[in-house]
């Protein structure tokens, strides 16, 4: 018996020890407070330095919001090590709610910390003392005009600076020689001439070249100048030809000058053809012979009375002077078609084609549907929704007529853009001065009408249920329309809740499909406060 009671006792010490070496305690500073006011939940755990310790994680605690997450404090004891780790909870709900059990981890095996039971109400107002004022009005900011046109400016900066080191890298590589105007065929013959020499072509061994445009700035003078196919004529036929233009304009020719002029020519052709290679005072007397060639038959020529020579110069000047500006018109036109190109193709991207194609006016869907969102809260009992702008507040004094208004105790409307420019979302809610049951369709067809009013036509109305994720039903009218000139499509939804009335409408042109997405995720964001 002595025996039994000794292991019995040691057995007791062992449990002792382990639910010391393990235990969780569950603090809260307070068990009531104002809505939005923090609660502080604290776990203290003692266990032993081998033991790993998981606190729970996460971003509710039951109906309990958990705004902050505070370190873990550690003090060590002689055998075991205190953790205390305080969470920071809030509600802004008033009423009543519990802060469930949590599960600490010890090795992996779950101990539970208390449930603890807290009160959050709500903040007393004296209205008697303190006055109550309306909502105020949204405050009119002045939007930022973005960074977008820096970037803008930054990429036309660089494609000018490309586009102006393309230019001067080809201009460097291939001179760019300005077009001569000559005011006569001898004119051009003697400067061709001496244009010859400047290059140099003997010096660079290149006789073949020389001879080449030798010849051919004789040919193209007495074609130019006496008025036959110098160019397409062989030596023969040319030699043949310049006798019988003499003789019918008779001009002064002796025959020393055409042989000299038929030797020079034979001789260019067995140096393209034959590639004969004559000796350098040969060069050089050919050189002076086409020379001497063209100046005679230039003193030659008899003076005439005729404008042939001033049609010539003009034709020239007029050439030239189209050219010219033909040039310049191409590059003016590409540069604009360039930066016509790039800005439109910007403009697509950012606000969609469907913008640039109703002529750059009304709304950018496009641009509304991928900025930053709003969730935001409107009038009374609040309607809670998603939406690219923040709605503005409207006199419903001027929408809504005055024999409606005489049964309305209070209502607010919010606004962006308008059924005139296409693209509007509305936000309404009202009060009755009686408590009335509210028929949501005759409530449809009043909105309809009011939009009638303003200018809509051709609407054809559809009706179904709808449900919030909160559960509440009400209706949903939609359908097309026209205004100002365009089909639009859109969606009115209206909720009842003792006695008032909660509406959202969106309309936007028909076969937006930006516009749709914008409906779609605002219609889904809808969240309505349940009235008292």
């Amino acid at each position: 018996m002595m025996m039994i009671k000794k292991y019995c006792f040691l057995l007791l010490l062992v449990f002792q020890s382990v639910v010391f070496a393990q235990s969780l305690e569950t603090k809260i500073d307070t068990t009531k407070n104002k809505i939005g006011a923090q609660f502080t939940l604290t776990l203290k755990v003692k266990a032993k330095p081998s033991t790993l310790i998981t606190f729970p994680r996460g971003n509710n605690f039951g109906a309990l919001e958990v705004i902050e997450s505070y370190p873990i404090d550690t003090v060590k004891g002689d055998a075991n090590y205190e953790l205390i780790k305080k969470y920071g909870l809030t509600q802004f709900d008033s009423g009543t709610y519990v802060i469930p059990r949590l599960p600490v981890l010890f090795d992996k095996k779950p101990i539970f910390s208390d449930s603890i039971k807290v009160e959050v109400f709500n903040v007393k107002v004296d209205t008697l003392k303190q006055k109550m004022y309306d909502i105020k009005p949204i405050i009119a900011v002045e939007k930022p005009f973005g960074n977008w046109w820096k970037y803008l400016l930054g990429i036309l900066l660089l494609a000018g600076l490309v586009y102006l080191g393309y230019f001067l890298w080809r201009k460097r590589r291939k001179p760019k020689q300005e077009e001569i105007v000559y005011n006569s065929p001898i004119e051009k013959a003697t400067s061709l001439l001496q244009l010859l020499e400047k290059k140099e072509l003997l010096e660079k061994g290149e006789v073949k070249e020389y001879y080449s445009e030798l010849t051919d700035i004789a040919r193209d003078y007495i074609e130019e100048a006496i008025e036959i196919p110098a160019k397409e004529s062989t030596t023969s036929e040319l030699i043949v030809a310049l006798r019988a233009a003499s003789n019918k304009k008779k001009m002064k020719l002796s025959r020393e000058t055409l042989e000299g002029l038929e030797k020079v020519l034979k001789q260019a052709d067995l140096v393209k053809f034959a590639k004969s290679k004559p000796l350098d005072f040969e060069i050089a007397d050919d050189r002076k012979k086409i020379e001497t060639t063209i100046l005679t038959l230039d003193k030659a020529i008899p003076v005439v009375v005729d404008e042939s020579s001033l049609k010539w110069q003009k034709e020239q000047q007029e050439f030239l002077k189209k050219k010219k500006r033909k040039a310049q018109l191409v590059n003016v036109a590409g540069i604009s078609g360039f930066l016509l190109l790039f800005v439109l193709t910007f403009i697509i991207i950012t606000k969609g084609f469907d913008y640039v194609k109703g002529g750059f006016s009304g709304y950018s869907t496009k641009e509304l549907l991928n900025q930053d969102w709003i969730k935001s809260e409107y009038g009374n009992p609040s309607v809670f929704i998603e939406t690219p702008e923040v709605l503005k507040r409207l006199d419903a004094k001027k929408v809504v007529p005055k024999d409606a208004m005489a049964l309305i105790k209070d209502m607010q409307m919010f606004a962006f853009g308008s059924i005139m420019d296409h693209f509007t979302i509305v936000v309404s809610t009202t009060q009755f001065k009686k408590e009335t049951e509210l028929d949501l369709s005759q409530a449809l067809n009043g909105t309809i009408q009011t939009m009638e009013a303003q200018g809509c036509q051709n609407m054809i109305v559809k009706q179904e249920e709808f449900s919030t994720e909160q559960g509440i039903k009400g209706i949903k009218g939609y359908g097309t329309l026209k205004a100002n000139g365009q089909e639009m499509y859109y969606q009115i939804l209206l909720f009842s809740q003792a006695g008032g009335l909660q509406q959202i409408m969106i309309a936007h042109k028909e076969g937006d499909k930006n516009a749709q997405k914008i409906s779609e995720r605002m219609l889904n964001s809808v969240e309505l406060k349940l009235a008292n």
